[in-house]
Formats: structure tokens, sequence, C-alpha cells
């Protein structure tokens, strides 16, 4: 199995669509329907190589998780990837300075997004 991502998004749907196109570049998927989701998963998962996270989630919002997971020295150097709706430069901006590697607009092309994870994750 290669790499372990874990997947962060209120939308069901956007889970699903990313979770099967990495899936079939021979990742391994965990999936988080938000935030708090989210930190549970990844502290439950000490394998995980990346995340990729929405911003407008309930619960727990994007950038508050970033923050948090950015906040612990174990996951400095964990790549991190915003793919959201919110593609305004306050919004990017935002993200990188939390602590996001990448801030990557929805619709993401396939092969774009696949590219990106390919050379974060080395």
């Amino acid at each position: 199995m290669g790499k372990h991502i874990l997947i962060v998004d209120d939308s069901k749907t956007i889970r699903n669509l990313v979770a099967f196109i990495l899936k079939n570049e021979g990742y391994k998927i965990t999936a988080a329907e938000d935030g708090l989701d989210g930190l549970e998963k990844l502290y439950a998962n000490p394998d995980i190589d990346m995340i990729i996270s929405d911003v407008n989630m309930p619960r727990m919002d994007g950038f508050t998780f970033i923050r948090t997971v950015r906040e612990q020295d174990a996951y400095s150097d964990l790549p991190i990837v915003v793919l959201s709706t919110e593609g305004q430069e306050k919004d990017i901006q935002k993200g990188i300075s939390l602590g996001a590697n990448l801030y990557m607009v929805k619709p993401a092309q396939p092969q774009q997004m696949v590219r990106n994870i390919k050379m974060l994750l080395g």
C-alpha cells in the first residue's frame, strides 16, 4: 500500500471523489467529515503521510483544524493541502499562513491534484 492520506471534508461526495482518484494512484485513504473527526482520525493513525482538508465544515472548520495540527510538534512536517471552494486571495493567504503547504480551489483537476500530491510526498 502507498502513502496514507487523510481527507477531511464535510461533503461525502467530495470525500468519495478524492478518495477514488487517490486510491487509483495507490494511496491508502482515511476520511473524516469535519475538523474534530479529522483530529480523531489523525491521532488514531500515526502512519498518516498527508492531510487534504476543506475549509467550510461544521463543528471545526479547516482553518482551526490546520492551526490545531500545526501547533503540535509531531505534525510540524506533515504536508497539508487545502481543497476548498473558497478561492479568494484572503482565504488562500490565511490557509498558507496557518501552515498549509498548498491551497487548491474546487473543482480541482484530478491530474493536477495528483501531481501536486506526488510533489509534496516526494
